[in-house]
């Protein structure tokens, strides 16, 4: 049995960010810290915070006075800013740079006296934060069958916006889909999806040519890891998403003499790890790395971590 290690994969610059965020305030401030939603979409690095004294909650209303508040790299609606702020809360905002330029772009059309189409997943914790940014409601499409539905007030004003963690050739569709109807519509392509998000799909369509089966190193709640899978299974391999380890099903490997593995990107590499580890100790595989885009992109962390201006409590 042959593995291939995709490249890249797993954590992404705006992923380590939010960890490094949440690490850095239990040492500086101590625990308990609460984080509104999971900081990622990841049960492996939820349970290990959690294990640290970091509370997850769903609303800011479940916070106590005085708590040092994170805000998830999936970023937040403007009224769940301004109600931790009304209570006067401290808060560190752990929202992925690239979310917050979607945010940007959004706010930026609706000045404009655009209105805005967001292209993205119902009830991702994205899209309800991108959707709270504006004051206008927003317009949700999730495939190119919405856009035929869609009723806007004026044509000739529009623009979008894009989730970070979609399948680009999917949103590459609905895109068109959109500049045909409504040829005036404004927006950035596919640029708003996330750039990792963009090489680890490339990685695997490659991967997908030389193996017979593929394994996504994610959590069912993490859209990029779903969309590695669907990649998979757009090539006709049978393609699985596993927590780790634990996960697998030995029948899956029955006559498989090439698999591939990936990770979204809110999966540690230790979880990768431990999979290759029983891939080799119970198959006698042999683990080689495919060739890939190297990514060096890191993001500044926020003075709260870096010259704490909050005391210590």
């Amino acid at each position: 049995m042959k593995v291939i290690l995709a490249q890249p994969r797993g954590f992404c610059a705006g992923v380590e960010r939010a960890i490094e965020i949440v690490e850095r305030a239990l040492q500086i401030y101590g625990a308990p810290i609460y984080v509104r939603h999971e900081i990622v979409h990841n049960k492996y690095v939820v349970q290990n915070l959690r294990d640290k004294g970091v509370i997850f909650v769903n609303e800011i209303s479940e916070i106590p006075d005085g708590a040092i508040t994170i805000f998830s790299a999936h970023g937040v609606a403007e009224k769940v800013e301004d109600s931790a702020k009304l209570r006067e809360l401290p808060i560190i905002d752990a929202t992925c740079p690239l979310v917050t330029k979607v945010h940007r772009e959004a706010q930026r059309s609706e000045e404009e006296g655009r209105q805005i189409i967001l292209i993205g997943h119902l009830g991702h914790p994205e899209v309800e934060g991108t959707s709270g940014r504006v004051k206008s409601q927003v317009l949700l499409v999730e495939n190119v069958g919405d856009v035929a539905k869609l009723e806007v007030i004026d044509p000739s004003k529009l623009a979008y916006v894009t989730q970070t963690t979609l399948s680009v050739d999917d949103t590459r569709g609905i895109i068109e889909a959109l500049q045909s109807r409504f040829p005036e519509i404004k927006g950035p392509g596919t640029k708003d999806i996330c750039y990792a998000t963009q090489n680890r799909q490339s990685a695997v369509h490659e991967l997908a040519g030389r193996v017979d089966l593929l394994l996504v190193i994610g959590s069912s709640n993490s859209s990029n890891s779903n969309r590695l899978r669907e990649i998979g299974e757009e090539h006709n391999i049978p393609s699985y998403l596993i927590n780790g380890v634990e996960e697998i099903n030995d029948f899956w490997f029955k006559d498989v003499n090439n698999i591939g593995i990936t990770a979204g990107a809110s999966a540690p590499e230790t979880l990768t790890m431990a999979v290759t580890n029983y891939l080799e100790d119970k198959y006698s595989a042999t683990v080689s790395l495919m060739e890939g885009k190297a990514e060096n992109t890191k993001f500044k962390l926020p003075d709260e971590v870096i010259n704490p201006i909050i005391a210590k409590r």
